[in-house]
C-alpha cells in the first residue's frame, strides 16, 4: 500500500573527480570521495528510519547494486539541464503518482537526522510548504502539498541566495522553517566532526 508521504534525496553517483569538487581542492579527490561516500551512507541510514515511501533520483546512472536498497527504495534518473529542472521534475513525478505530501533532502549532511524529516511531514500538516536552510545560503530540504513551479526556476544555483529567493518566490505565510544545518561542501566544514578529522591531518 502507497503512502501518502514521500521523502526524495538526489545523488551523485560516487566516481572519483566527480563528487564534491570545490572539498577536493583542499584534501584531495580521494579522500573527497570517501567523504561523500560517508554522507551517502549516513543519508541512507537517516531516510530507512523515516516511515513513509522513499526514492533515490540518481545524476548520471540508476545503480542496481549500491546502498540504496532497491527494496526500500524506488531508484529514478534525474531529468533536466539544471538542479532546479531535476527537482521539478522529480516533485512532478511524485505528485502525478498520488503522494499527497513531498519533501525533497540534500545527500550531504553529516547532521541530518530522522526528527528534521519528520518535523517536516508534520509541518506539512498545517503548511503548504517546509524548508530547511543550509548555512550556506542554500537549503537542505524542501516540502510542498502541491506542485509550485516557480520555487525551481530562480538564478545561480549553488550560491549563497538560494534560499533568500526561495523564500521569495514563495511568497506565502503559510511556510515553516526547519532549524539551520551545515551541510558539507569545503574543508572547513569537515573540522566539527570527529568522523572527518582524518582528512585534515595532510592540510
Amino acid at each position: 500500500m502507497q503512502s501518502k508521504n514521500l521523502i526524495i534525496t538526489f545523488t551523485r553517483n560516487p566516481e572519483l573527480g566527480k563528487v564534491k569538487s570545490r572539498l577536493a581542492k583542499s584534501i584531495g579527490e580521494q579522500a573527497a570521495l570517501e567523504v561523500y561516500i560517508k554522507l551517502l551512507e549516513h543519508t541512507e541510514h537517516v531516510l530507512r528510519q523515516i516511515d513513509c515511501d522513499k526514492a533515490v533520483y540518481y545524476s548520471v546512472k540508476v545503480r542496481e547494486h549500491d546502498i540504496w536498497d532497491a527494496t526500500i527504495f524506488k531508484k529514478h534518473q534525474q531529468h533536466g539541464d539544471h538542479l532546479g529542472a531535476r527537482m521539478e521534475q522529480a516533485f512532478k513525478n511524485g505528485f502525478e503518482a498520488g503522494y499527497k505530501n513531498i519533501v525533497i533532502v540534500g545527500s550531504d549532511l553529516y547532521d541530518l537526522k530522522p526528527k528534521h524529516i519528520n518535523d517536516a511531514f508534520k509541518a506539512l500538516e498545517n503548511n503548504n510548504y517546509v524548508i530547511g536552510p543550509a548555512q550556506d545560503g542554500g537549503y537542505y530540504l524542501l516540502g510542498m502539498k502541491a506542485l509550485h513551479s516557480t520555487v525551481f526556476k530562480i538564478n545561480d544555483w549553488g550560491t549563497n541566495t538560494v534560499y533568500k529567493q526561495t523564500i521569495e518566490q514563495l511568497n506565502t505565510n503559510s511556510l515553516y522553517v526547519l532549524e539551520v544545518l551545515n551541510d558539507i561542501d569545503y574543508v572547513e566544514d569537515l573540522k566539527s566532526y570527529d568522523s572527518f578529522k582524518q582528512y585534515l591531518e595532510n592540510i
